[in-house]
């Protein structure tokens, strides 16, 4: 019997010796939890050797001892108490919960740690400002602001999407309503809208631990915007007079409200269309035209110029140059045209093309080179425009002094001594010069003497003087000896002898060999025949000889003086105011006329063979007529000199320099830039 129940003591004996060694203590014990408002909460608790009262506290407070927790409509306690369970459940949670949680063995004074319970607010759906459709304006900095109210928990974050994608340039701002808890949220987006912006959608998302995915307020963007101008011309090449049409399109928010055409910058009255027919002209090329849209919000503009195809047209002309001797000389002239035109230079009346491009450079110019250089454009591809412009060259050289052919003279009567002066520039005075004295100008004893214009030089030369040495009463000391006619300007002098014929004795009345030319003024009417006699009137007018017995021939039939200048001053056509005095011979001499026109027409005197002997002009009782010569080139057949004086005055020598030199071999040729 003892050996059967020492087993069952045995097993009594480890039963009791392990039932007296456990005390309670927390098989499990609640950890802090975060909740979702709304959701359930679990907070485990669980107990080994206890098996007695468990309870719950919240911030201290007990809940109670009962499983359905009385009082406590959303709390409870589960699990099986045998196995020491006791897990409190609270659903659904609501802010009020978030305390802190501990779960109690009463009857053993066993308290769990506590356990924080944490209930996260989800935020809501943002707001947008203005929203759903924010009207803006395009170029005009905006900011849209996104609010998120409520108690949500954590505060939530505001972004800013579209199309899929975050946007930079956001500011956020909080707004606290007491100690540790915020009253909103806002988050700005600044940016600046442009016409793309317009129907595009952005989104504002408010999102936080509570609730990742976010959730969205979507706003549609409506821009007001000014025009946007499209301004087009058919056609842009264009011949100007052709009819050229311009179209101005436009988009804008809100809709246009008016146009307006400016050409140059100068409005197109009446324009107030979205289409403009004007025609072309050279000055659409520099002068764009430009079309003005304008709605509410502001306007816009834009411009085009034409390509007009036109002639050419003289923008500057060459001005005068007058340089001296051996300087060098240039002319400028501009033409302008589309396409750009070839411009030439010539010299007038010769076709030889001395250069090419807008600038002439003629370098060490001498007298040959003085004349009238022609700046020439061709006209366009439509025939239109062209023309040429032209520019003098005076070239300064010391004066030229000729004696031109004075009349004989009988003794104790008027005479006459002319000499003609040509100078670069105008020579200072002209002075007349004998054995017992000079005179300029006015009268001395039995002279006076008298200056005036020739006509005028040839191309490139100042006009010349015509200086008169009257004598009154000659004497036979008048005969035998020379006159000079001399002039200086700041380049050198010049001068010339001229001596005196003589008639043979005889009745001192107008000669039957002088006619007057028919038309001339006659101030004499009024006065007797004896003053007509003895030549102490009025000059009559001109008068003219007819047989031309005093002139001396070469065998060739020639004038045996020849032009010193060969031809360096062409005369024409300028009219001189004339005081001659009163001899009957009064006119200058004259030579035969040459039958260069039809009947009718004035007639012209060639002198340019002669100009030391024949006077070279014609001569009406106020006016002078013509001064010509047939060279179209002054100078061909000399050398420049180096330097410049005086004419040798010796009896037999030329009374020009220039007249000794031989012929250059070649003129002058193209020069130009």
């Amino acid at each position: 019997t003892l050996r059967m129940l020492l087993p069952a003591l045995l097993v009594l004996l480890f039963c009791f010796r392990g039932r007296a060694g456990t005390s309670p203590h927390f098989l499990q014990q609640p950890e802090d939890l975060v909740v979702l408002l709304g959701e359930e909460a679990q907070l485990p608790c669980a107990l080994g050797a206890y098996w007695g009262l468990v309870q719950w506290t919240k911030d201290g407070l007990a809940l109670g001892g009962e499983r359905d927790l009385p009082g406590w409509s959303r709390y409870w306690i589960s699990g099986n108490a045998a196995s020491g369970h006791h897990d409190l459940h609270i659903r659904p949670v609501e802010l009020e919960d978030e305390a802190s949680y501990e779960c109690q063995a009463t009857q053993a004074g066993l308290r769990s740690r506590p356990a924080q319970l944490h209930i996260l607010v989800p935020p809501e759906a943002p707001q947008v400002l203005g929203g759903p459709s924010v009207s803006l304006v395009a170029g005009v900095p905006a900011n849209l602001t996104c609010r998120s109210h409520g108690d949500a928990r954590p505060t939530p974050e505001l972004l800013w999407f579209r199309d899929g994608v975050q946007l930079d340039g956001t500011t956020f701002y909080q707004t606290m309503l007491k100690e540790g808890t915020t009253g909103s949220t806002e988050s700005t987006l600044s940016f600046m809208p442009s016409r793309r912006d317009d129907g595009a959608t952005l989104v504002c998302r408010a999102q936080s631990q509570a609730l990742p995915v976010g959730r969205d307020t979507a706003i549609t963007l409506s821009l007001q915007y000014p025009p946007e101008v499209t301004l087009s011309a058919e056609p842009q090449t264009v011949q100007e007079g052709e009819t050229v049409t311009f179209l101005c399109q436009a988009t804008a928010q809100p809709p246009v409200t008016g146009y307006r055409w400016a050409k140059g910058g100068s409005p197109v009255l009446g324009a107030r269309a979205p289409m403009l027919e004007v025609l072309a002209d050279a000055s659409f090329l520099t002068e764009p035209v430009s079309c003005e849209v304008s709605n509410a919000v502001g306007s816009a503009n834009r411009s085009t110029a034409l390509d007009v195809l036109f002639g050419p047209i003289l923008q500057a002309k060459p001005e005068p140059v007058s340089v001296d001797v051996g300087g060098d000389a240039s002319f400028s002239c501009a033409w302008r045209g589309n396409p750009p035109p070839r411009v030439t230079w010539t010299r007038r009346g010769g076709s030889q093309v001395l250069g090419s491009g807008p600038t002439l450079r003629l370098p060490s110019v001498g007298p040959e080179d003085a004349g009238d250089y022609v700046c020439r454009a061709e006209p366009g591809l439509s025939g239109l425009g062209g023309g040429a412009a032209e520019a003098r060259l005076t070239v300064n050289v010391p004066p030229v002094v000729t004696a031109l052919h004075s009349a004989p003279a009988f003794l104790s009567g008027p005479a006459r001594l002319q000499c003609l002066v040509f100078a670069s520039p105008a020579p200072e005075a002209v002075v007349w010069s004998w054995d017992e004295g000079f005179l300029a100008a006015g009268s001395q004893g039995r002279f006076l003497v008298e200056t005036f214009p020739a006509p005028e030089g040839r191309g490139g030369q100042s006009p010349g003087l015509i200086s008169v040495l009257h004598i009154s009463g000659t004497q036979e000391s008048d005969f035998s000896r020379g006159f000079n006619c001399s002039a200086r300007n700041r380049l050198g002098e010049g001068g010339t002898r001229v001596s005196l014929g003589r008639r043979a004795s005889g009745s001192f009345s107008e000669p039957k060999n002088m006619v007057r030319i028919p038309g001339s003024s006659d101030g004499s009417s009024s006065r007797g025949h004896e003053e007509e006699e003895t030549g102490s009137g009025e000059d009559q007018g001109p008068i003219v000889h007819t047989d031309h017995s005093d002139l001396v021939l070469d065998e060739e039939g020639a004038l045996e003086t020849k032009d010193p200048t060969n031809g360096y001053y062409k005369v024409r056509g300028v009219s001189v105011s004339l005081s001659l005095g009163e001899a009957p011979g009064g006119g200058l001499f004259l030579p035969p006329p040459s039958p260069l026109g039809p009947p009718g027409t004035p007639t012209f005197y060639d002198f340019n063979p002669h100009l030391g002997m024949v006077p070279p002009c014609r001569l009406y009782r106020a006016r002078a007529g013509y001064l010509t010569t047939p060279h179209p080139r002054a100078f061909t057949s000399y050398i420049k000199p180096t330097s410049f004086g005086p004419p040798d005055l010796a009896p037999g020598t030329p009374p020009f320099p220039y007249a000794a030199f031989p012929t250059p071999s070649h003129p002058r040729h193209q020069t130009h830039v």
